[in-house]
């Protein structure tokens, strides 16, 4: 039976999702809630579940992350995987939102995939025992995610290519 560890005080289960531009889940990594987001960077990224389309320089696949992946050793596995690395601190993004009202910051389409996930009522406390059941049901809210974001593209975008 696979178990989560948990080790200090922390319970629960910690989410460690790759998305697209729109906030459809690419990749979903689950462990304790008490393992810092950069021990889970290499497996998130390597977890893709699609088929990654070569990057270009005419096309570069561009990777946002918080403050909390800032140095070399992270950088260095971003960039092995082919990405270019964009680090912001807050306080520029409200600066940036200060000269410019209409910029967005990246970082909340990862921001609108959890409260797509939250939605799910039965992610929201995790009651199964077993990891392998816990993680079923995410990749299945994962994959009526993604499905709904198709219908949504194609409703509104007939001639939208995938």
């Amino acid at each position: 039976m696979e178990q989560i560890q948990q080790t200090g005080e922390k319970n629960g289960v910690k989410r460690s999702p790759l998305v697209d531009e729109r906030g459809v889940p690419l990749s979903i990594v689950v462990e304790a809630a008490n393992v810092h987001d950069v021990k889970l960077l290499e497996a998130t990224l390597d977890g893709i579940v699609i088929e990654r389309p070569e990057p270009t320089e005419e096309n570069p696949q561009n990777l946002c992350l918080d403050a909390a992946y800032v140095g070399e050793k992270h950088a260095e596995t971003v960039a092995q995987r082919g990405y270019v690395l964009h680090i912001r601190p807050r306080n520029e993004e409200a600066k940036e939102i200060e000269h410019n009202p209409e910029f967005k910051a990246r970082r909340w389409v990862v921001e609108v995939f959890h409260s797509w996930i939250n939605r799910f009522r039965k992610l929201l406390v995790r009651y199964e025992k077993k990891l392998k059941n816990f993680r079923g049901l995410l990749q299945f809210a994962c994959a009526i995610i993604t499905w709904r974001q198709i219908v949504w593209v194609h409703k509104g975008n007939p001639n939208y290519d995938f």
